[in-house]
């Protein structure tokens, strides 16, 4: 078994997971926790999937702690599955030195950059390596009908998962996503430290910029929450420039800007119903 089982907790009528494996894409031990609706227990038919990415600082915990997701998982009948945020003890210089780079920042890319380049390549271990081991160990789990949602970081990678590899999600949200990271701050020093100065290269892990040229087969709702009292909204995220962006888009894009929110899980938990049904829709399971 690849996986280790450190924790298996009852929850919700099903069964939380906490994993640890050994990651060829980042060459370091990764966390990842996996919720099992009670539902596989009972039905021949597989599971489908929802991928939770999250943001900057937070490890698996964050999300299965906060969110609240599981209750709406077990009610609808998806698993979920909740990675880190980046390698860690990878031992590069630097990468402890700021919460907003390197450990708890992997920004979901695979970083072209020295000495980045060895370890950080979360976009392939959360799309491709992270799938493919799961699907091996847990027979029940439907990893050709899968979702992706995420917050923040997350967000922008659950976005950028999607249009990139087109065919492999059915449907997409995101909680206060940055939406265009090529031109604010968060995105400019993550993409500059990982993926150099090659704007090209930052443009092919930007919601805003591959919004324009998608042409996967599958075109669900795009559902987006933003608090309006979120302290990164302006400078950071900028949800506005991705919804300009997306006018070519087939599928409907429902952005809700939400007053007196925050960038927490407050607000995160406050909106999950609410994703958790738009997923629920998309992967037949209403």
């Amino acid at each position: 078994m690849p996986f280790k089982i450190n924790a298996e907790i009852v929850q919700c009528g099903g069964k939380l997971l906490k994993l640890t494996h050994d990651s060829t894409a980042t060459k370091t031990p990764m966390n990842v926790n996996v919720f099992i609706p009670p539902s596989s227990s009972s039905s021949k038919k597989k599971i489908p999937v929802l991928l939770y990415l999250s943001g900057l600082t937070c490890t698996p915990e964050n999300a299965t702690e906060k969110s609240f997701f599981q209750y709406w998982a077990s009610k609808y009948g998806f698993a979920l599955v909740f990675p880190d945020t980046s390698p860690r003890g990878a031992d590069i210089a630097g990468e402890n030195d700021s919460w907003d780079f390197g450990t708890g920042a992997g920004f979901y890319v695979n970083a072209t950059q020295e000495p980045w380049s060895k370890n950080y390549n979360m976009y392939t271990y959360v799309h491709e390596e992270l799938p493919a081991e799961l699907a091996k160990e847990f027979a029940q789990l439907d990893f050709k009908n899968v979702g992706i949602t995420g917050h923040s970081m997350g967000g922008m990678g659950a976005l950028v998962g999607f249009f990139r590899q087109k065919d492999q999600y059915r449907s997409v949200s995101a909680f206060a996503p940055i939406a265009n990271p090529s031109v604010v701050p968060w995105g400019e020093k993550n993409f500059g430290n990982y993926l150099g100065d090659d704007k090209k290269a930052w443009a092919e892990y930007d919601p805003t910029e591959l919004v324009k040229k998608y042409d996967g087969v599958h075109t669900p709702g795009i559902l987006i929450h933003q608090g309006l009292k979120d302290p990164f909204y302006e400078r950071e995220l900028k949800p506005g420039n991705f919804i300009e962006a997306a006018g070519g888009y087939k599928g409907d894009v429902d952005l809700q800007l939400v007053d007196g929110y925050d960038h927490l899980y407050f607000f995160i938990s406050s909106f999950v119903e609410e994703h958790a049904k738009h997923h629920a829709k998309y992967l037949g399971l209403l």
